[in-house]
């Protein structure tokens, strides 16, 4: 049956609780598990009417059971649903429907094929320049888009950048994406998310910071893809959080010789301390596209 963006539940018969053995949610077939995180699991899934041999195109996002009467768990997965639907962007995921009013928790998305950018740099194996811009730049475009409708993501790393085989770029998992006008909670970031990639002011600050903190997110990420390495690394959480607040990150160029004095210069802007000395979403954008193109160019000239 078909999926629309107006329907709040997926299925008229009141759920039953998910247990590790089902295979069937509500109208959906739960066909295997694509991942799991603190929060949910999260599985690729086809309608209960389609044919058995069709492949699943959806993926089901549903609150593991620990978190089932947990009144922040439940939040996650509705502020997903309402920036998901609220901001249209090809660079960012879409939520399809939800269910939302009782367990099992869970909203539906398109099923993406290929693999998270955490993945990608696992495998220690060298991001060309151009590779490097065109993701970043089709990051920065989902930002922009969050950005003009009031949001910021709130935690760009990359883990949460998926890759298709065909270099499409989409920001995904927006549970904790935060409105302009909203103040953050730390605390649970703390617990359920990392501080590599947060910005001095999410850390600090009582406002929580904006989407300037996205821009530098996406800039420790950008770092992390040309070089290798996080800019800043300590065990200690306290540690680490002062290194954010205090202390340069290493000379790019140092560390990847083969990055443009243009490019590295850009990186270290997005991870100004102060926010104000940031590059915004849109005019991120278009530098990003200057660089990616630029460097396509270099790589394809006739010499």
């Amino acid at each position: 049956m078909p999926v629309t963006p107006r329907s709040t539940t997926l299925s008229g018969d009141r759920p039953a609780r998910l247990d590790a053995h089902s295979t069937r949610l509500g109208t959906w077939e739960l066909v295997r598990l694509l991942g799991e995180g603190q929060l949910a699991r999260v599985f690729a899934a086809r309608p209960v009417d389609a044919p058995p041999a069709a492949p699943p195109c959806y993926a089901i996002k549903v609150l593991r059971p620990e978190w089932q009467d947990d009144a922040r768990g439940l939040a996650f997965l509705a502020r997903e649903t309402h920036v998901g639907r609220k901001v249209a962007c090809p660079h960012l995921v879409r939520v399809l429907a939800a269910q939302l009013n009782e367990p099992p928790y869970y909203v539906a998305m398109p099923l993406l094929n290929g693999h998270t950018l955490a993945e990608r740099l696992a495998r220690d194996e060298p991001l060309d320049l151009p590779v490097v811009a065109w993701i970043a730049r089709q990051v920065a475009q989902a930002l922009a888009a969050l950005d003009e409708a009031g949001w910021m993501h709130a935690d760009v790393k990359p883990e949460n950048i998926f890759l298709a085989a065909s270099g499409h770029t989409t920001l995904i998992d927006l549970g904790f994406a935060r409105a302009k006008t909203e103040r953050a909670s730390i605390g649970e970031r703390v617990v359920l998310g990392t501080l590599d990639y947060l910005a001095p002011e999410v850390l600090y600050s009582s406002a929580g910071g904006d989407i300037r903190s996205d821009v530098y997110s996406l800039g420790v990420t950008m770092f992390e893809m040309l070089t290798g390495r996080l800019p800043f690394d300590a065990e200690d959480v306290a540690e680490l959080a002062a290194q954010h607040r205090q202390e340069l990150p290493g000379d790019l160029r140092s560390l990847a010789p083969h990055v443009p004095t243009r490019t590295a210069r850009l990186v270290h802007q997005m991870l100004a301390k102060e926010p104000l000395r940031r590059p915004v979403p849109q005019d991120l954008v278009q530098r990003l596209a200057a660089i990616e193109i630029e460097s396509f160019a270099e790589r394809f000239a006739v010499t």
